[in-house]
């Protein structure tokens, strides 16, 4: 990161939040060629409720201080409670990664090849239309609300709308099309660009530094900042004798 100056030109604003992500995903080893370490990019509104919505607002933002399962308290008091176990495996606030294949495959299920992966991820079939990614607004209430989901986005939601239609006409259950959006964006464009613009203002860029601390950075592993996820999760955490087992 350093030897790349990426940094630098991110504070003096020569590249894009956008881009700076990008490259961190790049050089953290994150791949669009690995479905398990596919990028990753912070939820940014919390605000899909609304009709109209003000981007100069800051109450319509995410606190990206927070890992995304410390967003809801209750849920959080709860998984808490859970932590504390004698089993070393277990000692963890969150059971699932902010990334992993399944919920690349669910965002992008409407894309191929990610279609094809998540059918071989559920066993040669579509999983059930409950579970499938069908709104915006119901993907952030699963991620904030009292689920085990700690999912974060992929770049997709910031520059690409073909995910969000079913293009190809798969049948993916009853009553399940394309992704439903909220009230202010009228068309898929217009969400990825309002994405876009939110990830671009002044309140984001001001806050981004922390999110990139958890998810890259010095608060990856962070009691204070309740950022744990499960020991699978981190390399070099497992003992020898789990990780040299074929």
């Amino acid at each position: 990161v350093s030897k790349s100056k990426i940094t630098k030109m991110w504070q003096e604003r020569k590249i894009t939040n956008f881009l700076y992500l990008l490259y961190l995903n790049l050089i953290s080893g994150r791949s669009f060629n690995d479905i398990s370490q596919y990028p990753v990019f912070p939820w940014i509104l919390s605000d899909y409720n609304s009709e109209k919505i003000d981007l100069n607002d800051p109450s319509i933002y995410r606190d990206l201080s927070k890992p995304i399962g410390a967003y809801n308290e209750e849920r959080l008091d709860a998984l808490k409670k859970n932590m504390n176990m004698e089993d070393p495996f277990q000692r963890c606030l969150y059971r699932t990664f902010f990334s992993n294949p399944s919920s690349v495959a669910g965002y992008l299920i409407r894309t191929e090849p990610f279609t094809s992966l998540h059918i071989r991820l559920q066993g040669g079939k579509f999983d059930l239309p409950t579970r499938l990614f069908t709104s915006v607004k119901k993907a952030w209430e699963s991620v904030t609300g009292k689920l085990n989901d700690f999912r974060e986005l992929i770049p997709e939601f910031f520059c690409s709308d073909h995910f969000l239609i079913n293009e190809n006409g798969f049948d993916l259950g009853k009553k399940v099309n394309d992704v439903e959006l909220p009230c202010w964006a009228s068309s898929p464009h217009e969400f990825i660009t309002m994405n876009r613009i939110a990830l671009e203002s002044e309140f984001v860029s001001s806050q981004l530094e922390n999110w990139i601390d958890l998810i890259f950075g010095v608060n990856q592993i962070s009691v204070d900042k309740n950022n744990i996820f499960h020991l699978f999760s981190y390399t070099g955490s497992l003992p020898p004798d789990i990780t040299e087992d074929p």
